[in-house]
């Protein structure tokens, strides 16, 4: 029943809404492009700043891995001798960091 009443702000508000469209001459297909262009910029932003600093702290990290490694030798042998047989080898470990990484910035782009 509430539909059915209309003061005058209804009445105003409806005929401006039922008007002609007012001609733009690609002014609003062009500030919708804008938009766009801008919307992807930020989408790409930080995915780019994320490799250009992982290529940056890649050397580094490297030293960090090889230095543990060195380190690994500190540990008695018989510890290590007994657990050899489950520690993944180095290669899978990066692989599967490398998966979840591409598995997350997937998911990342996919709900966008």
């Amino acid at each position: 029943m509430a539909e059915k009443i209309k003061d005058a702000e209804d009445r105003l508000l409806e005929s401006l809404f039922d008007s002609q469209v007012v001609a733009d001459d690609g002014f609003s297909a062009g500030i919708v492009n804008r938009i766009n262009r801008r919307l992807w910029l930020r989408r790409l932003t930080l995915p780019v700043a994320a490799v250009i600093g992982g290529a940056i702290a890649f050397k580094p990290l490297t030293g960090l891995v090889m230095t543990l490694s060195n380190l690994s030798s500190l540990i008695p042998q018989d510890i290590v001798s007994g657990a050899t047989s489950s520690i993944p080898q180095f290669q899978t470990i990066v692989l599967g960091a490398i998966l979840l990484a591409v598995g997350l910035v997937s998911m990342r782009m996919l709900e966008d």
